[in-house]
C-alpha cells in the first residue's frame, strides 16, 4: 500500500473514531431543514449528483463538527468556474476516488498479460457556506420536498417490492437469518413513523447479507464479536443511507449504543474497516433498491 493511500485511510478513520469516542455517530442527523436542496440528503456534488460510500460519511462527518446545513460541496477549481471564490483561511474536507488502473505486464512465460491494479486519490472540497459569490440556487431556503403521507406511502412500497418476510410482533427487532425474515415491533408501538422505518431499514440491510442475496460474512462467531461489530456497523450505515435517500430522519437508537465501543476496537484495529462498511452498505443500498427500479420499468 502506498504511503499516499495509507495516508488518506488513516486520516479519514481517524476523523470518524474522533467522533465515535464523543459518543457521536456522524452518520445521524447529518442534516438540515432550512437548504432548498432538501430536508435531508446525502452529500451531494456542485452538479447535484450525491456522494457514495466512505465520502458519505467523511462529509457528513465535516457538516455535523462544522454546522454546515449546506449539502453541497465543490472544489476550489469548481467554484471558481462558478464565478465564486472560497474565502481565505477556510480549511477544505478531504474526499476520495477510487479506481483500476489497466497494466500491460509479461509473465515468467514470456506471455502478455493485463493487471488491475487499485488505486484511492485523495482531493479537497469544500462546503458552499465556506464560499463567496455563489449562484443564489446554491443557498435558498428549502420548500417542503414531499408530503408528509406521501412520503410514507412510497416507504411502505419500497419495503414492499423486496418481497421480504417482514413480522409483526414482540418489543425487539432483529433479523433472524436461519429462517430469514424481519421481526418488527408492531407499528403503533414507534414513537413515529420515521422511527419505524429507520429501524426497519437497518433490519432490512442485515437481510442482504443472506447467502442467497449479497452473501456477507464477516466471520461471526459469537454477539458482540468484531464480526458481529462489523455487520452492525454495516446496518447502521446501510439505514443510514437509506433514510437519507427515502427522506427519513434518522434516530438514535438507545439499543445500539452499546455497539459504539465495538466498533472503535473495529475501527482502531484495521484503518479500512470504514471504507469496507461503507462499500458492503453501499452495495445493500443499491440492493434493496433494485427491487424498485425493476418494478418500475
Amino acid at each position: 500500500m502506498s504511503l499516499e493511500k495509507a495516508n488518506v485511510y488513516s486520516r479519514i478513520t481517524n476523523r470518524i473514531v474522533e467522533e465515535l469516542e464523543k459518543g457521536v455517530r456522524p452518520w445521524l442527523k447529518p442534516w438540515n431543514a432550512e437548504h432548498a436542496a432538501g430536508r435531508i440528503t446525502r452529500p451531494l456534488r456542485h452538479n447535484g449528483q450525491p456522494y457514495n460510500g466512505i465520502n458519505v460519511l467523511t462529509l457528513w462527518t465535516e457538516a455535523t463538527s462544522q454546522g454546515f446545513s449546506c449539502p453541497i460541496w465543490m472544489t476550489y477549481k469548481q467554484a471558481q468556474e462558478l464565478g465564486a471564490q472560497v474565502r481565505k483561511g477556510e480549511k477544505g474536507s478531504p474526499v476520495v476516488f477510487a479506481d483500476r488502473l489497466h497494466r500491460k505486464e509479461t509473465d515468467d512465460n514470456g506471455d502478455e498479460i493485463s493487471r488491475e491494479i487499485p488505486f484511492l486519490k485523495g482531493y479537497t472540497v469544500f462546503n458552499c457556506e465556506q464560499i463567496d459569490g455563489l449562484p443564489a440556487h446554491y443557498s435558498e431556503p428549502a420548500n417542503p420536498v414531499l408530503d408528509p403521507v406521501q412520503r410514507i406511502e412510497n416507504i411502505e412500497q419500497f419495503f414492499a417490492k423486496t418481497g421480504a418476510d417482514i413480522r409483526h410482533g414482540g418489543d425487539r427487532a432483529y433479523y433472524a437469518i436461519q429462517n430469514d425474515y424481519v421481526q418488527m415491533p408492531p407499528f403503533e408501538t414507534f414513537r413515529d413513523a420515521e422511527s419505524y422505518y429507520a429501524t426497519l431499514a437497518h433490519e432490512m440491510t442485515h437481510w442482504t447479507r443472506h447467502e442467497k442475496r449479497l452473501d456477507r460474512e464477516f466471520g461471526r462467531k459469537r454477539w458482540g464479536d468484531e464480526g458481529y461489530a462489523a455487520e452492525e456497523l454495516v446496518a447502521e450505515l446501510g439505514s443510514a443511507f437509506l433514510s437519507a435517500d427515502l427522506g427519513l430522519t434518522q434516530e438514535l437508537r438507545d439499543d445500539h449504543a452499546c455497539y459504539i465501543a465495538n466498533w472503535l476496537t473495529v475501527l482502531k484495529n484495521d484503518n479500512r474497516a470504514i471504507f469496507t462498511a461503507a462499500a458492503y452498505a453501499e452495495r445493500a443500498c443499491g440492493f434493496l433498491q433494485g427491487f424498485s427500479s425493476k418494478t418500475s420499468k
